[in-house]
């Protein structure tokens, strides 16, 4: 179930110039947050109305808290960015539908801001766990799926970490496989890994992103082309998703 809290600021950090890693205290959220759902978070200025999107990074249901990750992309996170312990911010969560966790070996695929959601995926998996982390430039986050026993890939565009190429180059590369990809990305990486997946025969689920502007359906500005039989139909994002079996896009 949805709730709508006032949560309070535990810490906010900053990983590089643009990417920030954020904790919140919010018990009634965490209590029912699952890998890969996501929040919405509300710039209360009385300006910037509209809600943002954060992927939920990790869960600590002990505590009560949500670790969110996010890119600085506009006045919305520029203003959380600037966020300190003891503040206070409006967030409606957990939203969407997250994960469907399987036994076996897992192959987790994420890239840039959609690398977050992934670390909390990975905390919950049980048993081999191979993880490819794509970046444009640099990384973030690939020590901590290292410290979670996955053996962790990271490739960049320009090179400047690791391989150099995309992830399904990489993937192609190493020859890399399992018996589910768990991704979350661009929609261009998502639709070449999809293809992929069915190369080699590998369930594949993907986490879309889309702009969403209200985070419960109700906008209807987040839907995509969904399978439908021989036909085809809009789901929305927010609502139905954010994670989808790769098989039932319309890429």
């Amino acid at each position: 179930m949805k709730s709508v809290v006032m949560a309070d600021v535990i810490s906010m950090d900053h990983i590089t110039d643009v990417i920030c890693d954020l904790k919140i205290s919010c018990p009634a959220i965490a209590k029912e947050a699952k890998a890969g759902q996501f929040v919405e978070v509300y710039p209360d200025n009385g300006v910037n109305l509209l809600s943002r999107p954060i992927s939920i990074c990790e869960i600590n249901k002990e505590e009560g808290s949500l670790r969110l990750v996010f890119q600085i992309v506009g006045k919305g996170t520029k203003l959380f960015s600037e966020l300190k312990a003891g503040d206070k911010i409006r967030v409606l969560g957990p939203c969407g539908n997250g994960y469907t966790l399987s036994e076996g070996k897992a192959l987790l695929v994420g890239g840039g801001i959609g690398v977050p959601p992934l670390l909390e995926t990975c905390k919950q998996l049980k048993g081999e766990k191979t993880v490819v982390l794509g970046f444009r430039s640099g990384s973030f986050l690939a020590d901590e799926f290292e410290k979670l026993g996955a053996k962790v890939y990271v490739t960049t565009d320009d090179g400047s970490v690791g391989f150099k190429g995309n992830v399904v180059d990489l993937l192609r590369s190493e020859n890399i496989t399992g018996d589910m990809i768990y991704s979350c990305g661009p929609k261009v990486m998502l639709k070449f890994l999809s293809m992929y997946a069915e190369e080699k025969g590998i369930k594949c689920q993907v986490s879309m992103e889309e702009r969403m502007a209200c985070g419960i359906g109700a906008c209807v500005g987040c839907v995509v082309q969904i399978r439908d039989g021989d036909s085809w139909t809009y789901k929305k994002v927010c609502k139905d998703g954010p994670v989808f079996d790769s098989k039932e896009v319309c890429w």
